[in-house]
């Protein structure tokens, strides 16, 4: 490793951190351990609208345990979010952001008692309260449960939790079947207590592509027998159960709207960020995670996203004293960027898959059903000869018959317009995910976010449904 002992080093070192990032060998953004797939990626994306599915999520997020006396107020001061009114048996959308007011990441926070919480989510917002807790006052411990090996090459796995969820329309015949009778009516983003055969379970009320759902999880020993009794029972009820594979398990945010890999805005800042890059190691997500797209910019902060583009901006607690409070304070007052889902053109798509059987060097390989190729996409988004907005996570629905993507277009842009979306890269850059290729021109309708019906009309309570403040 030589002298590079940070986040910070590489970026000294090499100048430029979009270079870096644009050039990371890390390869493809891997969903580990899980399938990738059970019966085929098509109907297990049709099961989630017309019957149920089964998720299994164990393996893919950080676990992060947060406890202590003060626990609630080290992350009320590290989240946007308000804690004041966080009761037990609760969860959260965490979202961390810089001083200067940029997304870090999010997480799914629970609550289990008045002083443990368990956050869930990617790496980078786990690494954020990891150097709060090494530099506060804050009377907390921290117990880190990292995501399964991308690649574990026949290493045996172990977790704190599994983690499963099981959703659509009949998942409920599936929830009395293994609870031994009807289930607690659970609210939105709370928590309750259920059965799965001789096990009691926490579930949360949840649903990721806009069908209801439960999230169960527990000790990691039980995983087995917690997901023969899953499958029994969906059989025992004559549910057509179908297991989601790591191939079609990340393109179910499509239609529910959820963007989830925006990059982590630290890469720039002095004091406590600087601080933070200092910190990060040299094989840390941030320093090792690839940006692909093509949108190139000198400038790293030009990938950089705030709360309110994301759609998270009414529940940020402004009573609370939190880090990036005074800089959103400014950003509120602006005109920002507003999420989107972008409905891709089929005949330019039809034409940019074509290219893969004609001589000559074709357009960038659209994959399916998930094209995304580095760790996050930045994909530009024109009127004209103007940038307009980034697409930043992409992929095909086979329910809605549609490539879509999801990401940020300027406020006056409006529903219904229809924009041109660069797809492929302008360089050779040294990606191992990237092959030789020329850029494409894709035509994309603005379309509502979240894109599936059932999702915008009946999440409870969320930022899917409410207009950012």
């Amino acid at each position: 490793m030589g002298s590079t002992s940070s986040l910070q080093d590489i970026i000294e070192e090499n100048g430029n951190i979009v270079r870096v990032l644009r050039n990371s060998r890390i390869g493809m953004y891997v969903y580990p351990v899980v399938a990738p797939e059970f019966s085929n990626w098509r109907d297990e994306q049709r099961a989630w609208r017309d019957s149920a599915v089964l998720f299994d999520q164990t393996h893919h997020m950080d676990e992060l345990i947060v406890e202590g006396p003060d626990a609630a107020a080290f992350l009320d001061h590290i989240g946007i979010n308000s804690f004041s009114n966080f009761d037990l048996n609760r969860a959260k959308h965490f979202v961390p952001v810089t001083p200067a007011g940029h997304v870090i990441g999010d997480m799914i926070t629970f609550r289990e008692r008045e002083d443990k919480f368990i956050l869930v989510g990617r790496a980078p917002t786990a690494n954020w309260v990891k150097f709060q807790q090494a530099i506060s006052t804050f009377k907390v411990r921290l117990t880190h449960d990292p995501r399964s090996d991308s690649r574990p090459d026949g290493k045996a796995i172990y977790r704190t939790h599994y983690r499963f969820q099981i959703q659509g329309p009949d998942a409920n015949k599936i929830f009395e079947k293994i609870n031994g009778g009807p289930v607690p009516e659970v609210k939105f983003f709370h928590v309750d207590w259920i059965n799965v055969g001789s096990k009691r379970v926490q579930a949360l009320r949840h649903g990721m592509a806009g069908a209801p759902g439960l999230e169960i999880w527990g000790p990691y020993a039980d995983k087995h027998y917690i997901q023969s009794t899953i499958l029994q029972a969906a059989k025992d009820v004559g549910v057509d159960l179908r297991q989601v594979g790591a191939r079609a398990y990340s393109t179910n945010t499509l239609e529910s709207g959820w963007i989830p890999s925006p990059l982590p805005a630290i890469y720039t800042g002095d004091g406590m960020m600087k601080d933070y890059r200092e910190w990060l190691g040299p094989d840390s997500y941030e320093a090792m995670g690839s940006l692909g797209g093509s949108y190139v910019s000198d400038n790293i902060e030009d990938y950089y996203v705030n709360p309110f583009e994301l759609g998270y901006g009414f529940y940020i607690g402004w009573k609370s004293d939190f880090i990036g409070k005074d800089a959103l304070a400014g950003m509120k007052q602006q005109k920002n960027r507003k999420k989107v889902t972008f409905e891709w053109n089929r005949e330019d798509l039809l034409k940019v898959i074509a290219s893969g059987f004609e001589d000559g060097t074709p357009y960038k390989w659209v994959d399916f059903p998930q094209p995304n190729y580095a760790s996050t996409n930045a994909d530009k988004v024109m009127h004209g000869d103007k940038m307009v907005g980034m697409s930043m996570f992409n992929g095909y629905s086979f329910n809605e018959r549609c490539m879509l993507s999801l990401g940020v277009v300027d406020a006056d842009v409006q529903e219904g317009d229809v924009l041109t979306l660069i797809w492929g890269e302008p360089d050779d850059t040294q990606k191992t995910s990237a092959e030789k290729h020329k850029q494409a021109e894709i035509r994309v309708r603005v379309a509502p976010t979240p894109y599936a019906r059932e999702a915008r009309e009946n999440y409870a309570e969320s930022w899917r449904n409410k207009k950012s403040a």
